[in-house]
């Protein structure tokens, strides 16, 4: 976990006035620290307070806030490290990429051109594209004004350029690609937020100038707000104080964020800091006025800020450009952004002249920062109403009992929809709609609310054992047993497909096909033929569909989603398979040398070794020693013969685990059990790097080693055969991982249901294997070297 560290805060009172580290800025321009006339100290404690515990909590990188009042940023401050190696703590100054906040510089520098009389922003889009032309069955002209409200019905992605995309094509290219593509709604009937609508303003401004996008608001905007660490092109300057971005999943990875420019740049390239940014709030809190003249009139950003209506003449939550909420009866306008490894969020309460700018380097959390930004904007508001600063409302792990009465799969009483909790080591996790939530325990009083990276505060109330309760919707409890299997006609879609940077997941949950995409986006998938789906018609990809390619098996190679193409993922083994490397060394080179080493030296008191056969303990466990055979990840003999032993009191634990899977018709599969260290040794010097995850390094011994460790499936009692599971045994890949979200509900269910019987024995699943379960006295065993022949002996 993270750990926060702050920087020297730059922290403005009435009685303190502190210039800005940055050289040759002085503390008395717009737009830079300076004395303000509300005292904010107690109020910029709390948020200090807050912050700390959410860099912690949710293991934020780096995390840069500043806070705006009137003409003048009053406090900034960064919080974590803004490089890998944690060398270089974030400060005000950090960089970060800020996604779709460039939206609003894209939008401004039209508007300006709007100003000058050289664009209409109700003029056919192709007066300023010539050869733009989409796919239009409605018959109405498509305008900038529409596209920057999100009202042209545009395509959220163009097929080439979009956000999966890594080969950084032009904006030229990019834009022609929506000439394959069709409008998916009648424009100025219905909100589609749309990248590519924005790539299209940026290539309409282009071709109005003589210079790029990036270069005309670097001088229309940047340079007049003397935004020197900003920029659509990163410069020399900026780049030592760029943050390293960080993707996180569902099953657990965290990876360092790919860095590739976006196609439809200008409606995500920019570069920022939060002080950067708090000069262009600063700005639009003055009515576009800087120090050296405006950069737009009044009225036109009142126009942007705005909200546009629908064919019907509902208020939608946008203007042109900018977001338009509410904060507690507030006008709020701002932007978010959410583009690889970083979240951030521009907010601005105009009529209380008050704004906040905050970004994290970790994907995928806008959640935990905008609820930091919204606080911090309430204990401004509290300030200077001189009103009692509000609480922080935090929360703690659910204890054990709690979350053991809550895990199972619930359906809503008058629905169909299902929600299922699961825990893994402590933490308590729900499924339910789009997203996959953390639940908590209020602090102040005990209750259970989500609280993660992307929500907090719905309640979740189990009212009897079998009544969940999530908001105002009422769940059941369901029969813990396994799922139907998914419907044949969908095994040949089940898989992964895109990148390593973006994988997107078509996995089945209870009789319905899902799309995860984008990391965590649960869709349901509408079936509107074998090969063709559609996404629901909420979040990110609504209006839009799914269309599949198969091969002459019926196995899917690739799929188009929302216009862009997906090729399937070669992840694992198929069913029934074992996962095969290509070993650094032949095993035979190896064995010499691992008898002749020596394990490392242990020190302490330790049990004495008490090794038992597991078949001794209960003969209906049954037996698939993969190291006695060739049918192992390396295809080599490690084993003289087919055996599993295990210290005494975790023997006794697996037997009574096997027992317990007895009276649902199911059994234990053993595949390795104790381990000679000398055998651990060989796994090591064999394996190539990159899968490294997925063996013990002998210079620490494994657990195997010790006796304490057991690699196992189920079976069927009834036919004696494996169940399926996700992925096979010893795969080296993501499928292997315990919260592994892909794959089927009924494959799913079995690997929950086994990891909860053997924990519900004393053992702990190991975070890269589902199949490897760890006893929970392993400590207290001294690493072990000898072969079975040996222990048989005596």
């Amino acid at each position: 976990m993270l750990r926060c560290l702050v920087q020297t805060a730059v922290l403005i009172c009435v009685s303190v006035s502190l210039a800005l580290t940055s050289p040759g800025v002085s503390a008395q321009q717009p737009g830079t620290p300076a004395a303000s006339q509300t005292d904010y100290q107690k109020a910029i404690g709390k948020i200090e307070e807050a912050i700390r515990i959410e860099v912690e909590q949710k293991g934020l990188p780096a995390f840069s806030i500043s806070l705006v009042d009137g003409d003048h940023i009053v406090w900034a401050d960064g919080f974590g490290y803004q490089d890998s190696g944690k060398k270089t703590k974030a400060t005000a100054e950090t960089v970060y990429r800020v996604g779709s906040v460039s939206k609003l510089f894209t939008d401004i520098a039209v508007l300006q051109l709007v100003e000058q009389g050289k664009i209409d922003l109700d003029a056919p889009v192709e007066t300023y594209v010539p050869g733009f032309a989409p796919g239009n069955p409605y018959g109405v002209p498509l305008t900038l004004r529409q596209m920057m409200s999100h009202q042209s019905g545009l395509v959220r992605e163009s097929p080439v350029g979009n956000y999966f995309d890594p080969n950084e094509p032009s904006l030229a290219d990019t834009v022609a690609s929506l000439n394959d593509t069709t409008l998916v709604y009648r424009p100025e009937t219905k909100t589609k937020y749309s990248n590519a609508a924005i790539a299209v303003v940026g290539a309409a401004l282009e071709n109005q100038l003589e210079v790029s996008h990036p270069e005309q608001v670097r001088r229309s905007i940047l340079k007049p707000l003397k935004m020197q660490a900003s920029g659509f092109v990163v410069d020399a300057a900026m780049e030592p104080k760029i943050a390293t971005g960080w993707m996180r999943t569902y099953d657990g990875r965290r990876f360092e964020a790919p860095t590739f420019l976006l196609g439809t740049g200008p409606a995500g390239n920019l570069y920022s800091s939060v002080l950067d940014l708090s000069k262009f709030v600063t700005c639009l809190l003055n009515n576009g006025v800087t120090t050296s003249g405006k950069i737009l009139e009044p009225a036109s950003l009142e126009l942007m800020t705005t909200p546009v209506k629908d064919s019907d003449g509902n208020e939608q939550g946008f203007g042109l450009g900018f977001h338009i909420q509410s904060l507690d009866g507030h006008k709020k306008i701002g932007h978010g952004g959410a583009v690889y490894g970083f979240s951030t969020q521009l907010e601005i309460l105009p009529e209380r002249q008050v704004g906040v700018v905050a970004a994290s380097s970790l994907d995928g959390t806008n959640g935990v920062v905008r609820r930091l930004s919204d606080y911090a904007l309430r204990l401004m508001l509290a300030t200077q109403d001189d009103q009692p600063l509000p609480e922080y409302r935090t929360t703690i792990a659910v204890p054990p009992a709690r979350s053991k009465a809550m895990v199972g799969t619930y359906r809503e009483e008058n629905g169909d929809r299902f929600t299922q909790i699961t825990e893994l080591e402590g933490d308590l996790y729900m499924y339910r709609g789009t997203f996959r939530n953390r639940l908590r325990a209020a602090a102040n009083d005990g209750s259970i609310l989500t609280d993660d990276a992307i929500s907090f505060g719905v309640p979740v109330d189990l009212r009897d054992k079998d009544e969940l309760n999530v908001g105002d919707v009422s769940y059941r409890r369901l029969p813990d047993q396994p799922p139907a299997p998914a419907p044949r006609r969908w095994q040949g879609l089940i898989g992964e497909y895109g990148w390593d940077h973006n994988t997107l997941y078509i996995l089945e949950d209870h009789g319905q096909l899902y799309a995860l995409i984008e990391w965590f986006y649960y869709y349901p998938l509408t079936e509107i033929n074998d090969n063709e789906f559609a996404f629901p018609d909420y979040g990110l990809y609504h209006g839009e569909g799914l269309k599949f390619t198969r091969d002459e098996q019926g196995r899917a190679t690739e799929v188009v989603a929302a216009e862009v193409r997906f090729v399937r993922r070669e992840v694992g083994t198929k069913d029934g398979e074992t996962f095969k490397i290509t070993p650094v060394k032949p095993i035979d080179d190896l064995r010499e040398g691992a008898l002749a080493a020596r394990p490392p030296e242990e020190t302490g008191e330790f049990q004495s070794s008490n090794l038992v056969e597991l078949v001794s303990l209960d003969p209906t466990i049954k037996l698939d020693i993969r190291y006695a055979t060739t049918n192992n990840f390396t295809g080599a003999v490690f084993y003289k013969q087919p055996r599993a032993f295990m210290q005494a009191d975790a023997a006794a634990g697996v037997a009574k685990a096997n027992n317990m899977l007895g009276e649902r018709g199911l059994g234990l599969l053993i595949h390795d059990a104790y381990r000679p260290w000398h055998v651990t040794k060989m796994f090591w010097d064999a394996t190539p790097g990159e899968f490294k995850d997925f063996v013990a390094n002998p210079a620490n011994g494994s657990r195997h080693n010790r006796g304490c460790a057991v690699d196992l499936t189920l079976y069927d009692r009834s036919t004696g055969q494996p169940i399926q599971m996700v992925a096979g045994y010893d795969e080296f890949s993501n499928r292997s991982f315990p919260l592994y979200p892909g794959g089927t509900s009924r494959k799913r269910w079995y690997r929950d249901f086994l990891r909860r019987t053997m924990e519900s024995v004393g053992f702990h699943v190991y975070e890269y294997e589902w199949w490897h379960f760890d006893y929970k006295d392993w400590r207290q065993y001294r690493i072990g070297n000898a072969t079975f022949e040996e222990l048989l002996q005596d």
